[in-house]
């Protein structure tokens, strides 16, 4: 989707600066919504691409002027209360008011070290041959969905060149709406400075993305 966490190089943000040694964490509640957000997702009840989705449909002010975590915990208030484990009066509370959904299971403080080591793979098989090799160019598609995609709006209608097959992954723009997992071809596609921001750009740059199958077409 266009919303406000696909900026894509627009005007009046400012440079990036990134924080030289950098905290995991800027304060204490950082660590408790990164604690909320992992046993919340360990409920079963959604995919991290439909968590992606919640966050991105933020409105632009709100998102634009809350921090990381605070995004995250925004997008969590989403999925509790769509997923029916919170209503918006006990977000507003913090008091339970009534029965929510049940859990399918709870993350407990032991079992944390070995779920985040297993981690979650969302490499799965396909049956077909991926349809571009190395070195082929190609060109990204031109859409504008109101639904979660991760074809950046930047990379919308340019021409690139195959850097890489990666394998078959997880196709987020399904996942995020439960169409399934839909696994495709992922492959890393890099452009050239101009090609993504036109003739004044810094010819000395590239750009590469992880793009889908279905994001893509012959050149």
């Amino acid at each position: 989707m266009n919303g406000p966490h696909d900026l894509g190089g627009q005007m009046g943000f400012g440079p990036v600066a990134p924080e030289k040694d950098e905290p995991y964490f800027h304060a204490e509640w950082e660590k408790r919504a990164l604690g909320i957000t992992l046993s919340c997702g360990a409920f079963g009840a959604w995919t991290i691409d439909e968590s992606r989705h919640a966050r991105e449909n933020i409105p632009p002010a709100d998102y634009l002027a809350a921090s990381y975590y605070e995004i995250w915990i925004r997008g969590i208030d989403k999925l509790l209360e769509r997923h029916g484990f919170a209503t918006h009066e006990e977000l507003l509370s913090g008091r339970k008011l009534q029965d929510g959904a049940v859990p399918k299971r709870v993350l407990k403080a032991d079992m944390v070290p070995a779920v985040l080591a297993k981690g979650g793979p969302c490499d799965r098989p396909v049956e077909t041959a991926p349809l571009f090799v190395v070195g082929e160019t190609v060109r990204t598609k031109n859409f504008n969905p109101a639904t979660h995609t991760r074809l950046p709006r930047y990379a919308r209608a340019r021409t690139g060149v195959v850097e890489a097959v990666q394998g078959s992954f997880v196709f987020p723009d399904d996942n995020a709406h439960g169409k399934g997992e839909s696994p495709q071809w992922l492959y890393t596609v890099v452009f050239d400075g101009a090609e993504i921001w036109g003739e004044d750009a810094d010819r000395t740059l590239t750009v590469s993305i992880d793009a889908w199958e279905s994001y893509l077409e012959p050149a």
